[in-house]
Parts: structure tokens; sequence; C-alpha cells
């Protein structure tokens, strides 16, 4: 990604990014940290993780710095994190990001299926995918999406601080009509002296570099910071009072006089620094939180179950067909099931042939599951998401059509046969 994107980078969620892909440059700060009593490492200089207290509140709520990305280093989240992750009734996001996986797929790069003289797909490499957020070597999630996917496994309340079509229509003002970011030529910062920045959880250098970063354009820090601030911080000031919250914001909105922890202030509220904690051992509050690992869905009508890395989006598409998606929007992996009833005119194999579009080195083949249940398998090759693994079952109401794809790596791993396993008829 070019240098000059980065000015946007760490503030703009998923604004822009929807609405003009091109500008899938713009990755934001967002935050998160807290203490923890058995921790035999203390890093104090930390600012991103802040309890909540006082003006009335019964119960402290937290407010985290978070960064928009998937890179590894910044899920070595602390226990102090963990800790406020767990003991939190609801979760706040600027935004609910879940709601974009109808159409948004982050990837940005087509992966290259290569055949043998057996029609078995291989790969001539092992390079990571590129995405919006990072790469197929990051997480799965980028962060702020790990914490929602937490939010919905751990059965917690979500709250977003703004709607989707309200950070649409910000980002729509600050882009030329050659589709660039106004705010193209700013300071030369690479990616990762920002990521570098972001790990010292020092928030008032973040706000500095914002600061500069925006200065030339008039109006430009005012919109995509200090408003936004004063609407997020009224957000979150109506909803502490009715739950204990985890509060992940961009990093980039929490210092300075218009920032969010001065503004909670002014409303009465006493905001402290949580240091960054880490135990030799995992406390309890960590391994709880990283066990909620899977979203159950069921469907008594349809007769199905199945277990997706975290909550779907439920859609009704052509024919009023149950649908259901859920992304991995940081290593760019999707998995999907689409529900058709039948009227028993055509056999599994027909049904294969329609819906599994194989590329011509390869075909589809029909197999068993352990259960004994009956399914066809293959590659398909379809317009717009490409080349992706789909398999077809059927009772006698109802097809499913089980797809699920990504970048490279994920394509020529076990992953997509690891989730069609946990799709079944009951």
């Amino acid at each position: 990604m070019p240098n000059d994107y980065l000015l946007v980078k760490f503030i703009l969620p998923y604004k822009i990014a929807i609405r003009c892909k091109r500008l899938i440059g713009f990755v934001f700060f967002m935050v998160l940290t807290m203490n923890a009593s058995l921790a035999q490492s203390n890093q104090s200089e930390n600012e991103l993780l802040w309890e909540i207290s006082g003006n009335g509140l019964k119960q402290k709520s937290y407010l985290y710095g978070n960064y928009h990305s998937n890179d590894k280093r910044i899920f070595r989240l602390s226990d102090s994190t963990y800790f406020a992750l767990d003991k939190s009734q609801a979760i706040v996001l600027e935004t609910d990001v879940f709601a974009m996986f109808e159409d948004w797929d982050t990837r940005k790069e087509e992966v290259l299926m290569l055949f043998d003289n057996k029609g078995t797909p291989y790969t001539s490499s092992d390079n990571a995918s590129k995405t919006i957020y990072g790469d197929e070597d990051g997480m799965p999630q980028f962060l702020d999406a790990y914490f929602l996917e937490y939010c919905h496994n751990s059965n917690k309340q979500f709250y977003p601080l703004e709607d989707v079509q309200d950070q649409l229509d910000l980002g729509s003002g600050w882009v030329n009509t050659d589709n660039t970011v106004i705010g193209k030529n700013t300071q030369n910062l690479t990616q990762d002296k920002m990521l570098e920045i972001y790990l010292t959880g020092d928030i008032s250098t973040i706000d500095r570099v914002m600061r500069a970063n925006m200065s030339m354009y008039p109006g430009l820090y005012e919109d995509i910071i200090v408003n936004r601030n004063h609407i997020m911080a009224k957000g979150i000031d109506t909803l502490i009072k009715k739950n204990a919250v985890f509060c992940a914001v961009g990093a980039g909105h929490l210092a300075g006089e218009t920032g969010i922890i001065n503004l909670l202030r002014k409303k009465g509220y006493h905001l402290r620094i949580i240091p960054a904690t880490f135990a030799d051992d995992m406390i309890p509050e960590k391994k709880n939180v990283r066990s909620k690992r899977n979203y159950f869905y069921v469907n008594d009508s349809i007769g199905i179950e199945a277990v997706f890395p975290g909550k779907p989006l439920e859609l009704k598409i052509w024919d009023n067909h149950p649908y259901l998606v859920y992304r991995e929007m940081g290593q760019g992996n999707t998995y999907s099931i689409e529900m058709i009833p039948i009227d028993g005119s055509l056999t599994l194999e027909e049904q294969a042939a329609i819906y599994i579009a194989s590329p011509d080195a390869t075909t589809f083949k029909h197999t068993y599951s352990d259960d004994g249940t009956d399914f066809y398998e293959g590659l398909s090759d379809t317009y717009p998401e490409g080349m992706q693994w789909v398999r077809l079952l059927q009772s006698d109401k109802y097809l499913l059509i089980v797809k699920a794809y990504g970048g490279n790596k994920f394509m020529n791993s076990n992953r997509p046969k690891l989730f069609f396993s946990k799709v079944w008829f009951e």
C-alpha cells in the first residue's frame, strides 16, 4: 500500500472502503488494554486501556484504543485487556462491521489454482495473499472485528456508536472525483512506523501525528476526528449508565483537548490508565475469552445446524432463499450456506452439475461423510467470488450449497473442508 494513503488509514474504519474499494487503505486506530493482580510484568507507559468510573456509575467500564489491522503483534493483548473483556456485559465499537458481510470481500489478490493430470489442485507458491487489513499470515479478523466476534460468541450485548451509512457519508466528503483520497500527499509515514507508535501505547504521539498529517486540509481533522469524538462520547455516556462495557474506538480518537478521554471527564467521569500487564501463567479471564471461538447456528424450520467462526449475517436472496455468510476480514476468507427448497425433480448429481462450475482441468466428486450422508464437492469458478470450494448436500426438503473461499493459503489448506464438516442436517 502506498505510503501516501497512511493519513486516513488510522482513523476511518469502514466508511469509504465500501463505497469505493480503491480507498481500502483506510485503516484506523482503535483501542484496548487493563490490569491483573497475577502479572509478572507491567507496561505502565502504555495508554491504550482506560477505566471509566464515577459520576454515579454502579459498575466500571473500559475504553480501549484500537488499531485497524490483523497484524499479529497487536493481538498480544495484555492480561488487563482480557480481564476487561471478560468482565464486560457489552461490547461497544465504532460501527457494526459484520453488517458489511453481505458484499464486501477484503481480498486484494485473485487466487490461481493449478491442477495435475488427475485434476487434483495444487499450488506452486506458499505466499500469503494480501488483504485490505494485512495478509493471510495475520489473524483471521482485524482487531475490532475480533472484538465483535468474541462479543457474539460469548452472548454479550453489542452496541455501535455510529451506523455504517453515517461512516459512508462522512468518508464520501473527502474523496475526489478520481476516487483518490484528499490527503494523499501528506507527511511520508510508513505503515511500520505508525504501527511502531501504536505498539508503544503513546496516544499523545498518535494525536500529534494525526493533527500534523491533516493540517494542510482545513476541516479534515474536525470532520474525521473532532466531530465524531463528540458523537462517540455522547454514545458512551449513555451506554455506560446501563451496562459495564468494553468500548474500542480508534486510538486517534482518545487523546487531546477534544479527545474522548477529556470529553468524558468533562461529563463528570473519572478515567484512569490501566497498565498493560502480563502474567507468566494464563489468567482465567484470558482463558475464558480465548475459548469463545465458535458460533453455533441452528435453524429448526429447515433442520440444519452449523458451526461458524463467528455470528453469520442472515440474509434472504433470490426467491427469498435463506443465506448465511461469515467473513474473516483480516485474512479474506468467506464461509456461506445457501438453503434452497427442492421439488425432488433433480438428483443431487444433477444439482451439482448446476451449482458447481468446475474449471476445465478438474471436476466435482461424489463421496460420503462419516454419518453416511452423501454429498458432492469440488472447486467452482464463478463471478465475482472467483475460485471457491463448494459442497452440496440435501434432505428431502432442502438443498444446502456450502461454500468456502479465501486467499492462496486458505484455498490450498484443509480449512474449507473443516468448515464443511461442521454443517449438517439434524
